[in-house]
């Protein structure tokens, strides 16, 4: 695996979005290569969109990225290095995450996290970093589920701007579900006490963080257990992941972590009738399972359905040129790339997106 740069350190121009609650969510754009004046773009990438006759350039396809739980826009490091000059794409980081601000209801009015709340600031980012033009949404785990609440509070967006869609390593509900791989009698436990024991951490979130720090070795085998699939994942990946993961405040992971069990977005679903969708998941991810992916695209029968082998919940960093090869897939089939544009994915032996 490479990319340009250690890992997490792509960097699009910076924006501020506000939530109807007054949360910053800061988002990054990364814009299409402009051509020189032989008509290749930079790094031969791109189509040249200039003025004719007077007429204003089409806006082009914008690709916009949610990250999962406990992540950030940085997740999508190998995408991004990918597609960089390609096409225009959004990453941002959603509320309490990465270089967004505390969600403000949340921090200053206790209010509950809900999905639905992330679906409201995913439509503030779009309405401020791509206020018109055909939009693709990706998303990852939480991401996902994000799209769907999008979706549901705001179906004309859907309807009028949205041109394809990548659900990654999500659900549409049912969460509570979920055993974690363990056996039957430790997931009933894990179910009755977690929710408590998180508020009870977040609640003490200062001695709480001084121990993570402190044991910091344990916790990185949890979160390789859960976050990869191959014991030969590469060890700076693997760490780039824990990095992420371990700045999430466990008031943060406390706060977010009940909207999930409430999660229920299948309805949604319809919404994306008719569109291009690739649904991709790893085949044993432990998080969000593989089944949950075959369930949204069981009610989406033209999507589609890719479950990546030997790969878990981060399967975009775990075996990114599968990912990136399905999307540029995705993107060609809508327009946003044209075909037999160079599309770099790492570690994959083609890298030329071909009609799907």
């Amino acid at each position: 695996l490479d990319a340009a740069g250690p890992y997490g350190t792509l960097r699009g121009a910076p924006g501020t979005a506000y939530a109807d609650d007054g949360t910053e969510l800061y988002y990054e754009v990364d814009e299409v290569a402009e051509a020189t004046d032989d008509g290749a773009g930079a790094a031969g990438l791109g189509p040249r969109r200039r003025r004719l006759f007077g007429r204003r350039a089409p806006v082009p396809v914008t690709v916009v990225f949610s990250h999962g739980y406990c992540l950030g826009q940085d997740s999508w490091h190998f995408q991004r290095a990918s597609l960089r000059g390609v096409v225009r794409t959004v990453y941002w980081d959603q509320r309490s995450h990465g270089r967004s601000g505390r969600g403000v209801a949340q921090l200053k009015d206790d209010e509950p996290l809900t999905i639905d709340q992330l679906g409201r600031d995913l439509k503030a980012v779009l309405d401020a970093a791509a206020p018109e033009g055909p939009i693709v949404l990706v998303g990852h785990s939480m991401g996902g589920m994000t799209v769907m609440a999008l979706a549901a509070q705001y179906p004309e967006l859907i309807r009028e701007r949205v041109v394809a869609t990548a659900f990654v390593g999500t659900s549409s509900g049912r969460l509570g579900e979920v055993n974690f791989g363990l056996p039957v009698a430790g997931v009933n436990a894990v179910r009755r006490v977690l929710p408590g024991v998180l508020k009870a951490l977040g609640q003490r979130a200062e001695l709480v963080e001084r121990g993570r720090r402190a044991t910091a070795d344990l916790f990185a085998g949890v979160i390789k257990r859960y976050s990869f699939a191959g014991r030969d994942i590469d060890p700076a990946v693997a760490r780039f992941a824990e990095r992420m993961i371990e700045s999430t405040p466990i008031d943060v992971v406390a706060e977010f972590y009940p909207a999930f069990t409430d999660h229920d977005k299948t309805a949604a679903l319809a919404l994306f009738a008719g569109l291009p969708v690739l649904v991709l998941a790893g085949v044993q991810d432990l998080v969000t399972p593989s089944e949950h992916s075959e369930a949204i695209a069981g009610l989406l029968p033209e999507a589609e359905l890719v479950l990546v082998p030997d790969a878990g919940h981060l399967v975009m960093l775990e075996h990114p040129e599968v990912v990136t090869d399905r999307l540029a897939d995705l993107l060609t089939r809508v327009g946003a790339v044209p075909a037999g544009t160079t599309v770099g994915t790492y570690g994959s032996t083609s890298g030329t997106a071909q009609p799907g």
